[in-house]
């Protein structure tokens, strides 16, 4: 395996046995739940807005290492954007994990995704937290399933 392989195993091992912003959210003004019917995978989205910025963000479920890291370096990668942000970066990232010919813009740690494309039934791991993330936003108290 490349050094870079190896480092992007090591973030996404280093973020499931030490998920970041994983529990409750106190005064939490939005959330959703999701769920993968194929894996079992759950995840409950927990945002607190201050106007249009993510005040802080939370999760709460079990999962795969893929859809628990996920679920960490998105909570770390959305604190502080504003709503059209949380969009955008939503966006390149399913981009990345979706499109044959991803554009290369420079999505931080969550670059260690990129090599998820080459699963398939493992890229609705990785985009749960997203889904449940956006459903969060979009329709407070929503639901979501990968089927």
């Amino acid at each position: 395996m490349s050094d870079l392989t190896d480092l992007y195993q090591e973030v996404i091992l280093d973020h499931y046995k030490r998920p970041r912003n994983h529990g409750p959210l106190e005064g939490a003004d939005h959330e959703a739940d999701g769920y993968n019917p194929l894996c079992g995978d759950r995840v409950k989205i927990l945002l607190r807005f201050d106007g249009e910025r993510v005040a802080d963000v939370h999760f709460e479920g079990v999962g795969c290492a893929i859809s628990t890291a996920s679920a960490s370096l998105m909570t770390e990668a959305v604190k502080g954007c504003t709503r059209e942000e949380v969009e955008e970066i939503f966006s390149r990232f399913h981009e990345m994990l979706t499109s044959e010919a991803p554009d290369d813009a420079d999505l931080g740690k969550l670059q260690v995704f990129a090599g998820v494309r080459e699963y398939p039934v493992r890229v609705k791991c990785a985009t749960l937290a997203w889904h449940t993330l956006r459903a969060a936003i979009d329709e407070p108290a929503s639901k979501v399933t990968t089927e």
